[in-house]
């Protein structure tokens, strides 16, 4: 199956030292219709008919960029310069509702690298940030600025020439700024700018230019550096997005962690993943789970689904009270918690597990801590198809593990890593799921995200996108090692992690096994069961067996 075509299309202008960057405009197709009619002057009743009239006038929005001086410069160490380069971006854009401006830094062709990359030694990389000249330790850095003129643009109604209103800069990028290393809107017009092909006039336009300061302890040598700008317009698509740039779009905001700032799991939604582009290596990112700082991987597969494409790896505290609706895939529906057999009880009087729903905000006090990577054992494992167990695998070092042979850490990076193993219990945020039914409200997702659902055919549907399997439902494959080697390869990485039984792990590098939502009857429930003769979409088995999450959006 082929990948849709990516619409935009990203000029970049590099710095030879510093070089610059530039734009794109993203089609749109708007349609007006006149209708002219025929009205006869007698009353007498005659025949007529009418002739439709339509026009069809495409958005352009782009930016032109003009490079008036060269990011390039030359400096001692302990020097700064305040004014690299400069750039005119010039923005035009025919949506009457105007468009906003994004930019990421992008050195060496990676969105959110915002380094000057040294080309002999990476490890003397100039980090972004903006010069502090009371201190006189500073670091080695640079930063950006952005100013906005005006120009001129043409009259539609007259044809002559018109002054432009500039956009507006925000986020306090008209003075000097670290390069942002998501998608960061920098620049917006709530109305639309008049198009002209004329390149000797000039619309709406920002000028680019940049700080850069030289410890005076900073090695000799080329640094080279690259911000990517990309023009959004409202009544695009956005169908060529990437995540960070849809997130900014819906004025989201990253969150710092250890690895630095990441948009978070937990601010997905329908509307965002509506907007991002298919699977394409430059559209996948990663999203931080607040509820641990962990980041896991994500893509819009060819299903059109937001999809984890990494194992989730949340451990769960016994008697903790941070599962709560603002973090969790927990509904906020106050029946799904009082429902006489609900598998959600609200914590009784004297009870230290349960549900607790106060103020329309829902909280899972779980029953069972997650099993830590060297305490799993059948005394701590009891094989239950109610009461809530999950394992936390590592390896005997403490440290992540990779366990299918196929899906290396070469290849695979942080999307083949284990996760942790969770019963079907504990993976529906449940602490006795013996009265579940159907596809259970709740689960131990990120908020914004849920477990696929067999009713619908989910993991089905996605992997016949893929030629992995015939069909949706039965047991079925296509090449037999190729298919299993596809399940583990981009995009979907799923790992061949094995199963928690009996107290011990097993068949770790030969099955990949992933809970559905969805239950089959008393003891049993579907899951996705791959090996390296066959992939079952919906195979069931008992609840009490642990095996791997993967979430999607919601």
């Amino acid at each position: 199956m082929s990948h849709s075509n990516q619409a935009n299309n990203y000029i970049d202008f590099f710095y030879h030292a510093f070089r610059n960057i530039l734009l794109v405009g993203i089609p749109l197709v708007i349609i007006s219709a006149l209708i002219l009619g025929f009205a006869p002057h007698s009353s007498a009743e005659v025949s007529g008919s009418t002739d439709n009239v339509s026009l069809t006038l495409s958005t352009s929005c782009t930016v032109n960029a003009v490079v008036t001086s060269e990011h390039t410069v030359s400096l001692n160490g302990g020097q700064l310069d305040n004014n690299v380069g400069n750039t005119k971006l010039s923005a035009f854009c025919n949506d009457n509702n105007g468009y906003s401006i994004y930019a990421v830094g992008s050195s060496n062709d990676i969105d959110g690298n915002t380094d000057l990359i040294n080309t002999v030694n990476e490890s003397y990389n100039i980090h972004t940030g903006v010069y502090n000249g009371n201190n006189a330790s500073n670091p080695s850095s640079w930063a950006m600025k952005l100013t906005a003129g005006v120009g001129t643009g043409i009259d539609p109604t007259t044809g002559g020439s018109v002054p432009t209103t500039p956009p507006t800069i925000i986020n306090g990028f008209d003075n000097y700024s670290t390069i942002p290393n998501v998608y960061t809107q920098v620049a917006k017009r709530t109305s639309g700018t008049s198009m002209t092909t004329d390149t000797s006039v000039s619309g709406s336009y920002l000028n680019t230019t940049y700080q850069i300061y030289a410890n005076s302890a900073q090695p000799a040598g080329t640094y080279n550096g690259k911000v990517k700008y990309v023009i959004v317009h409202p009544n695009s698509n956005n169908n060529h997005l990437g995540f960070n740039e849809v997130y900014a779009s819906q004025g989201k905001n990253p969150v710092n962690v250890e690895s630095g700032a990441y948009y978070t799991m937990q601010d997905m939604s329908t509307n965002i993943c509506d907007q991002v582009g298919l699977y394409n290596e430059a559209s996948q990112t990663q999203l931080v789970d607040i509820r641990d700082n962990k980041l896991y991987w994500v893509a819009k597969l060819d299903d059109g689904k937001c999809w984890m494409t990494q194992n989730l790896d949340l451990d769960i505290v016994a008697d903790s009270t941070n599962l709560t609706s603002n973090n969790t895939d927990l509904s906020t529906d106050e029946s799904v918690y009082t429902a006489g057999d609900t598998i959600y009880v609200l914590r009784g009087a004297g009870n230290t597990y349960g549900y607790t729903y106060e103020n329309g905000i829902s909280t899972w006090i779980p029953e069972r801590s997650t099993i830590a990577y060297n305490q799993l054992n059948s005394t701590n494992w009891q094989n239950s198809n109610t009461d809530p167990y999950s394992y936390d695998r590592l390896d005997s070092n403490g440290n992540p593990v990779y366990p299918d042979s196929n899906v290396t850490q070469a290849m695979a990076g942080s999307h083949g890593l284990s996760g942790n193993y969770y019963n079907w219990t504990a993976s529906l945020a449940s602490n006795d799921s013996t009265n579940a039914t159907g596809n259970p409200a709740n689960s131990i997702c990120p908020k914004g995200w849920r477990l696929p659902n067999v009713t619908n055919k989910e993991f089905g549907n996605l992997l016949v996108q893929y030629d992995i399997i015939n069909t949706n439902t039965s047991t079925s494959y296509i090449n037999g090692v190729s298919s299993v080697n596809s399940m583990g390869a981009s995009p979907l990485y799923f790992v061949r992690g094995g199963v928690v039984f009996g107290g011990s792990l097993n068949y770790s590098g030969s099955n990949g096994v992933y809970w559905s939502s969805t239950l089959l009857n008393g003891p049993r429930a579907y899951y996705l069961d791959y090996n390296s003769s066959s992939i079952d979409p919906q195979h069931y088995d008992n609840r009490s067996i642990g095996w791997s999450v993967r979430c999607l959006a919601r």
